[in-house]
């Protein structure tokens, strides 16, 4: 074991992941996720050496008490891995246009970090909430955030401005500024060393697939163009979010069908996507499993979300001018080889030639070419965003 670990901290609303990880190597020596925070049956699971274990957190624990939990119980149990902890870093969804990189945290990037909260406000608040525990625990170790949207700050203004007034963006900050950028980060990199080809020279479309979805064109190894704008609203169709749509659907919904502000930005965030269209779930395995016993909802669930992304990848060859790869990513795109067929099967243009054994055999962690060589290729690459974060914390310490 090395003596570069990180504990990743990734606090969301009502829940906290946290890994701890070899900056070298990115493997995990600790992992785990708390969760049904301020609920009766809050809980935490974690695995150490591939062995699983959990425990309830008592009644209403919140961040506090859990990241508590992990360095008394979890830590305490294990003191040869907790001595080497170097620095704790922290996912953070959204640093605004201020932050271009990962920092070290002081008081001015906590107030950056609250600035920023108008834009990802269910996220924003909760990283808060998990730096200030993480500084009550661990008051002599330095703290990193690692910003989602820091790696599309490269995009061109042409392609984050949208066709508004002008002074909006100017007075306001309202532009499109992506998600997910530590998985885009990270697996355009390893599409790059897939493909035998040097980063700067690769050119990629990157599908990042899971309850929340976005996709990247990424050009030398920088981001060019994004799905997600504003907030995550905007895009693909997701788990529970309805992606692209006409805005004036939102003045019908409230001048027309009576709806509140408030109830129109709960629809289009928790009730639409896969489970408003399907009617049955948000969960793509129960898509998948409705699609093959037929359920009309689920089918056309199914269709929709692979039409919508075929459509992004072929649109984002234009700012790319050549491509390299389509990577898919994320929990459905490292594990549903129906969705995947499809969507390659619709980028007809292309001539991708989906080989059934190479994309059945890239599920479940594992990661390869899943098209023929005879054309374009198609890769699967696991995510590990945990290790970006490692990666950029150590990086920051040694500087």
């Amino acid at each position: 074991m090395s003596n570069k670990l990180v504990l990743v901290l990734n606090c969301g609303s009502s829940s906290l992941k946290f890994a701890i990880i070899d900056a070298l190597t990115g493997d995990d020596q600790i992992s785990g996720l708390a969760e049904c925070f301020g609920l009766e049956d809050s809980r935490i699971k974690w695995k150490v050496d591939g062995k699983k274990q959990e425990a309830s957190l008592g009644a209403f624990t919140a961040h506090r008490e859990a990241v508590e939990y992990i360095v008394n119980d979890i830590l305490g149990a294990h003191p040869e891995i907790a001595d080497k902890i170097q620095a704790i870093g922290h996912r953070i969804v959204h640093g605004g246009e201020k932050y271009t990189q990962s920092v070290i945290i002081d008081e001015s990037v906590i107030h950056g970090i609250e600035e920023s909260a108008v834009f990802a406000p269910l996220h924003n608040p909760a990283h808060l909430i998990g730096i200030r525990a993480a500084q009550a625990s661990f008051p002599e170790l330095p703290q990193v955030a690692v910003f989602d949207t820091a790696f599309h700050q490269t995009m061109p203004e042409h392609a984050y401005i949208y066709a508004l007034p002008y002074k909006l963006y100017r007075e306001h900050g309202i532009r499109r500024y992506g998600a997910h950028g530590t998985s885009h980060l990270f697996v355009g990199r390893e599409a790059a060393k897939a493909i035998g080809k040097d980063i700067k020279d690769t050119n990629i479309i990157c599908a990042h697939l899971g309850n929340g979805a976005s996709v990247t064109a990424i050009k030398g190894g920088k981001s060019v163009d994004t799905s997600m704008g504003l907030t995550p609203l905007e895009g693909l169709v997701m788990g529970t979010r309805c992606g692209d749509m006409d805005p004036s659907i939102v003045y019908h919904l409230i001048h027309k069908l009576g709806y509140t502000a408030d109830e129109v930005n709960n629809l289009m965030n928790k009730q639409s996507g896969l489970l408003g269209i399907s009617e049955l779930t948000n969960d793509c395995r129960g898509i998948e499993e409705g699609y093959e016993n037929g359920h009309k909802g689920a089918t056309l669930a199914l269709e929709i979300f692979c039409y919508r992304l075929a459509k992004y990848i072929a649109s984002y060859t234009v700012p790319l001018g050549k491509l390299d790869a389509v990577v898919f990513t994320g929990g459905i795109g490292e594990n549903s080889d129906l969705i995947r067929a499809k969507v390659l099967n619709l980028l007809e243009i292309f001539n991708f030639e989906v080989d059934d054994e190479r994309n059945k055999a890239a599920r479940f962690g594992n990661q390869g070419q899943i098209t023929t060589d005879n054309g374009p290729i198609a890769l699967v690459i696991p995510t590990n965003e945990e290790w970006v974060i490692a990666e950029d914390a150590m990086s920051l310490l040694s500087k």
